[in-house]
């Protein structure tokens, strides 16, 4: 029955053959029939637990067997793809239903992972029929295998993962190491769950975290805005990892992976000239600021530099960017504000015509995000005042009697009345 259903198989480049499109139609159908029969062996099994003759014991194993086949089929056809009809997908949802409710569990989750005090859940035996689909030479020639994959890994969490992540970090590697943008998401997404449901200790072990952390880096180098995201957040959970496997394997904080990864990002974003990407690299940046502390000394040239270049350039209504990049100014001036007096002057020209520009423009923003943005900046200025022992404030006096603009008068005043 699972055969029957599957797509049909494509080229091992994951090319389509000629007549795919008839191949798929047929598929569909066969995709029906499949369903209805999962559901009659379902109903047949069911029945068969209230007989005296068979009862639970007997009818378990015949259960087990089809288990694995009829979940493969219900999340291969359960959601709207090339492959299936509105019919098979009704059948596939209904067929997870009643999989669960034979299963006695009460969601996929308890499913996949095992009921409490149940060491043996159904993940295993479903990553066992996938493993000849999820090899390097076989993983495109079922488009079905990745869905399948991707969906029953994102429903088995902490601490059930552990054990089956020799089966399940190689087939994300793959997935990221494609070409095609959506696969590497979804391989990225893929390890990004790996990273937050497996104990750092098993992730280090083999230099597995070491393999992930190159297969991430290498993805910085995209220029697509979703990937560029999915690996940021990704690293930001997988570097505080590396770090700990480096310390208590005797290493010092100067080769800090934190280092490598900040370097790369800020020399694309002084390049940037995209708005998503730079929306992107923005919203991340404050994570990465906070997470280095005091050694963002380390980087403070060139983050200058790009908080200044973004500080000019709105990027539409909702001004994404300049939010993120007021944030890491702030995170910067409370982590690093020794280093912050001899940028003083360059930093309050750029705030000061933030606020001007903030005030006078007339585009699309709405006026929470002015209000925002505006409060942002005095937030920053206030710091500022603070770090250099009210330097900033005897900068402004004269700035404050001659301004006419009661926005930009309301945001200095509050500077001068800070303590």
């Amino acid at each position: 029955l699972g055969a029957s259903a599957a797509p049909p198989r494509r080229e091992q480049d994951g090319a389509e053959p000629p007549g795919h499109g008839t191949a798929l139609a047929a598929a569909a159908e066969r995709a029906e029939r499949a369903g209805a029969a999962f559901l009659l062996l379902l109903e047949k099994l069911e029945a068969a637990k209230g007989q005296e003759a068979l009862g639970v014991a007997a009818v378990g194993p015949a259960l087990r067997r089809v288990e694995g086949p009829a979940f493969v089929f219900a999340v291969t056809h359960g959601e709207e793809r090339p492959w299936s009809t509105a019919r098979a997908r009704a059948a596939a949802r209904e067929l997870l239903q009643r999989l669960l409710r034979a299963a006695g569990c009460g969601s996929v989750e308890e499913f996949l992972r095992g009921k409490e005090g149940d060491e043996e859940g159904r993940f295993g035996a479903v990553m066992g029929l996938l493993k000849q689909e999820l090899t390097k030479d076989t993983w495109k020639r079922n488009p079905a295998s990745k869905h399948v994959f991707s969906w029953a890994l994102l429903h088995v969490s902490r601490p059930w993962l552990c054990p089956h992540l020799e089966r399940v970090l190689p087939p994300a590697l793959l997935l990221s190491d494609d070409f095609q943008e959506e696969n590497k998401v979804l391989g990225v997404r893929c390890l990004h769950h790996i990273v937050l449901n497996v104990p750092g200790a098993d992730l280090c072990q083999f230099n597995r975290a070491q393999v992930v952390f190159h297969a991430l880096y290498n993805h910085l180098y995209s220029r697509e805005a979703p990937l560029i995201q999915a690996v940021l957040l990704c690293l930001l959970d997988l570097l505080p990892v590396l770090e700990r496997s480096q310390r208590h394997q005797g290493h010092g904080r100067a080769t800090s992976p934190w280092d490598q990864v900040l370097q790369l990002v800020l020399t694309h974003m002084e390049a940037e000239h995209r708005l998503a990407l730079r929306r992107v690299y923005a919203g991340t940046l404050p994570a990465f600021v906070s997470r280095l502390g005091i050694l963002i000394v380390r980087h403070l040239k060139r983050l200058e530099r790009v908080i200044l270049g973004y500080l000019e350039v709105s990027d539409g209504p909702e001004e994404e960017a300049r939010l993120g990049i007021l944030e890491t100014l702030q995170c910067t001036i409370e982590h690093a504000w020794p280093r912050m007096p001899c940028r003083l002057p360059v930093l309050l020209k750029a705030l000061l015509r933030l606020l001007w520009d903030v005030h006078t423009e007339r585009g699309p923003t709405p006026e929470p995000v002015r209000a925002a943005l505006l409060q942002r900046a005095t937030q920053c200025l206030i710091l500022l005042d603070r770090c250099s022992r009210g330097q900033l404030k005897v900068l402004l006096e004269g700035l404050q009697s001659s301004c006419e603009e009661s926005r930009v008068w309301e945001c200095l005043r509050k500077v001068q009345e800070s303590s």
